[in-house]
Formats: C-alpha cells, sequence, structure tokens
C-alpha cells in the first residue's frame, strides 16, 4: 500500500513517464491513420515523422545525465515537461502561414524529434530522481508503479483520439498539449515537495570499466538492442497497419491501442511479481519469448481476439522489459555496476530503436505494406530470446 508521504515520489515518476513516453510517443502512434485520411500527410510520411521521435530519444538518452548536471535535476524536468506541451502546440495545424508542403513537414519534424529529446529525459530522470529519494525497502514497490503511467498515455491516447478527431485533428493535438501541461503541473509540484539530490559522481567509486563485461552480460545487452529493434511495429505502425492496411477503420484500431495501453499498465507489476516466482533468468527468458510470438502474432492470427492478444503483450512487456532486464542485470553484476552498466543499455537500445524506426520506415515506403515489418521484429526477438536463454550465468551480486 501506498503511504501518503510517498505520494510525491511516485506522481512525480509516474508524470514524467505519463508525458515522456506514454503521450510524446504513444499519443502520435493513435494519430497516424487520423493524419493520413485527414490529408496531412501521406502514409509514407507520417512513418518518417514516427521515427523522427525515434530519432530525438536517443539524443536525449545520450544528453540527459550531463543537462541535470549543467542545469540541475529539477530544472531539466521543467524545461523537458514544458517542451512536450510546446511539441504537441506547435503541431496543432498542419497549414502554418507561410509553409509550403515540404516546410510543413520539416516543422512538424523538428518538433516530434523535440518531443524525442524531452521524451528521453523525462524517462531517464524522473524516476530516477524519485527513486534516489525513495526508501530502499520501497523501491521495488513504487517503481514499476511510476512505469505505469506509459500504459496510462498509450490507453488516454486510444481514447481522446477517436473522440476529439470527430471534431478536428487540431482538437486533438490541442488536447495532447493540455494532457501534458497538466502532467507537467502535478508533476513538477510534486517533485518540488522533496527536492533534487545532488547528482552524485558513482564513478570513481565503482569497479574498473572491464570488471562488468562477462560473456552473459554482452548477451543481455545485445538481447536488449534485439527488443528495441523488434518492438518498433508495434509501437510506432500498428495503429495505422490495422486502420488503414487492413482497412479495419480508426475505431477498431484505436480499441486496440486501448488494450496495448491497459497490457502497458499492468506489465511492470506482472515483470516484479513474476521475477519474485521464477527468478530473473527465467522471468526475462519467458518474457522474450512471449514477445517474440506476440509480435510476429499478426502474420498468422487475423481476427479481434488475436489482435487484441498481440496489442496487449507487446504493450505489457514494453515498459515491462525495460524492468525485467534492468534486474537481470543488476543480479548478474551486483548494484555498485549496475547504473553504469544499465546507461550504456540505454543508450544501445536507444540507438537501436532510432535505427529500426527509419529502417522500417524506409522498408514501408519501398514496400507499401507493413506486414514484412512484423516478420523482422519477430525475427529479432527470436534471436534476442535465444541470446538470453543461453546467457545463465553465476551471479555475481555477492561479491559486489
Amino acid at each position: 500500500m501506498i503511504q501518503r508521504n510517498e505520494l510525491p515520489l511516485l506522481l512525480t515518476g509516474f508524470m514524467a513517464t505519463l508525458a515522456g513516453v506514454g503521450l510524446a510517443r504513444f499519443g502520435y502512434t493513435a494519430l497516424m491513420p487520423q493524419m493520413v485520411q485527414a490529408g496531412w500527410f501521406s502514409g509514407e510520411q507520417v512513418a518518417y515523422l514516427g521515427a523522427a521521435n525515434l530519432l530525438g530519444y536517443l539524443f536525449g538518452a545520450l544528453a540527459a545525465a550531463r543537462l541535470a548536471e549543467r542545469l540541475g535535476m529539477l530544472r531539466t524536468l521543467a524545461w523537458s515537461w514544458a517542451a512536450t506541451a510546446l511539441s504537441f502546440a506547435a503541431c496543432a495545424r498542419p497549414d502554418l502561414p507561410g509553409l509550403g508542403a515540404d516546410l510543413g513537414m520539416a516543422w512538424f519534424f523538428v518538433w516530434r524529434c523535440i518531443s524525442g529529446v524531452t521524451g528521453a529525459v523525462l524517462m531517464v530522470l524522473g524516476p530516477s530522481m524519485a527513486m534516489a529519494a525513495a526508501p530502499l525497502p520501497r523501491r521495488s514497490v513504487l517503481g514499476p508503479l511510476m512505469f505505469c503511467g506509459i500504459g496510462f498515455g498509450a490507453l488516454l491516447s486510444a481514447t481522446l483520439v477517436p473522440a476529439l478527431a470527430r471534431l478536428s485533428l487540431t482538437a486533438v493535438w490541442c488536447a495532447m498539449a493540455l494532457c501534458s501541461a497538466l502532467a507537467w503541473s502535478v508533476g513538477l509540484t510534486q517533485a518540488r515537495r522533496f527536492g533534487s539530490p545532488a547528482v552524485t559522481a558513482a564513478r570513481a567509486a565503482s569497479p574498473a570499466p572491464g570488471a562488468a563485461w562477462s560473456a552473459a552480460v554482452v548477451l543481455v545487452m545485445l538481447a536488449y538492442m534485439c527488443d528495441a529493434f523488434g518492438f518498433v511495429p508495434h509501437t510506432v505502425f500498428w495503429v495505422d497497419y490495422l486502420a488503414r492496411e487492413q482497412q479495419l477503420g480508426t475505431a477498431y484500431a484505436s480499441t486496440q491501442w486501448a488494450f496495448f495501453g491497459v497490457g502497458a499498465i499492468i506489465g511492470p507489476l506482472a515483470a516484479a511479481f513474476c521475477a519474485t516466482r521464477f527468478g530473473w533468468w527465467g522471468t526475462t527468458t519467458g518474457a522474450y519469448a512471449i514477445k517474440t510470438l506476440a509480435i510476429a502474432m499478426p502474420l498468422f492470427w487475423a481476427g479481434f481476439a488475436g489482435h487484441a492478444t498481440s496489442s496487449f503483450l507487446v504493450g505489457a512487456l514494453s515498459p515491462g522489459m525495460a524492468a525485467i532486464t534492468s534486474g537481470y542485470l543488476m543480479q548478474l553484476i551486483g548494484p555498485q555496476q549496475h547504473k553504469r552498466m544499465w546507461g550504456y543499455a540505454t543508450a544501445a537500445f536507444a540507438l537501436m530503436q532510432a535505427t529500426s524506426g527509419y529502417f522500417m520506415a524506409w522498408m514501408y515506403a519501398g514496400l507499401g505494406t507493413y506486414r514484412p515489418l512484423f516478420a523482422i521484429a519477430g525475427c529479432a526477438l527470436l534471436l534476442g530470446t535465444i541470446m538470453i536463454a543461453t546467457s545463465r550465468a553465476q551471479p555475481k551480486t555477492a561479491a559486489a
């Protein structure tokens, strides 16, 4: 049970993940078919705009720690929340005065990229700041709840987008901006209640850089990169695939996106439960295997039940996979080295995610269909599953 004095910590992390990924990335996924049908952009253009957010996420993941050192944790979070809200407001019209079609595309590209940068900063710093201030015994409880903001944002976009799109897409973008601004207000207010912990230079206290690089750790890192490559079709193109390519309509696609959001809320909680039951290696191996099946599912199980199962499982194993992989790394290398190695893993994930986004947008532009992307993504997760399955090693936590 959450105690009253823990609410500021929980809400800070929750609002950071809600705005950073739940709205800034997943809100756009729900908007993609609506933008094509409204004539704002072509299918190829909205695919590239989706990839722009992933590119920005890479830059943000790399810059987050340095920005916190220069500007302070609290100020960096405040600016990131504000810029996320502004990115939605800036995209409220496709026909900005004085901008042609090409410049309009460039305008949207820049703002989608900015939302990726700020989203990564919020994801890295928001939960980190809150967890640093939380008592050690309570971190395993509060941490998964903070990441539930991702699923809540996806669920919110699944309900807001189809409801407001009947009025206009401008209304949808403005509503998203308003939701982001609300997350900014609540998150910043709560963050100020417990202050901004100083950024510590943990590198000096860490073991030698080469000590953590065992074969098992390398396999886990590579598998996590496979996950970054493979989950892109569902998190960027899924709604557009169902609504336009499968001709199932935006209402059907939005319903499936709601299943994704519900899964993303449940996933982090289920990950913590399974880890206590089956251990980190067993949980991680099982999660990769299930996600492989879920991503490839649209290729062999069509219909509402198949789509809903795929949506829910991939949703659950999007934020859930980060918690699982982080926990498994902690078991392999111990807490002292975890922060540095998890930073490497996050940067590698962001790099592969951006690479996959542009590769798949390029493939879609050439092929005109999303179906091959699910096959490629499934193969990537299958490779990751094999790596995790062969990564079992003697934990080093006792020596850490």
